[in-house]
């Protein structure tokens, strides 16, 4: 069985930063690619970062700039830095991984990130 544990989401005032990690476990060979999504109150859930084992990445255009990406295949982990974070940040954020030689992705629990003041 696989697993996708998120952590680091929580609180944090406009213009601040968070670190969110993400790492799978389980039956896993490779892993590609690697992402964040995140659902806000009343919106449909949409992709923030993505990362390929080779190192390109993909950003929503709203993030650009601020959030940076990165795994370490090693760990079977993916981060993302969050800076300058802004009120409209706030989210559940969730990890998402597709494994190669089992054909389909998997989510994690989610994680919340509010951003106020």
């Amino acid at each position: 069985q696989v697993q996708v544990v998120e952590s680091g989401g929580g609180m944090v005032q406009p213009g601040g930063s968070l670190r969110l990690s993400c790492a799978a476990s389980g039956s896993i060979s490779r892993i590609d690619p690697m992402g964040w999504y995140r659902q806000a109150p009343g919106k449909q859930r949409e992709l923030v970062a993505r990362i390929y084992s080779g190192g390109s990445t993909n950003y929503a255009d709203s993030v650009k700039g601020r959030f940076t990406i990165s795994r370490d295949n090693a760990k079977n982990t993916v981060y993302l830095q969050m800076n300058s974070l802004l009120p409209e940040d706030t989210a559940v954020y969730y990890c998402n991984v597709y494994i190669l030689v089992r054909h389909r992705d998997y989510w994690g629990q989610g994680t919340q990130v509010t951003v106020s003041s």
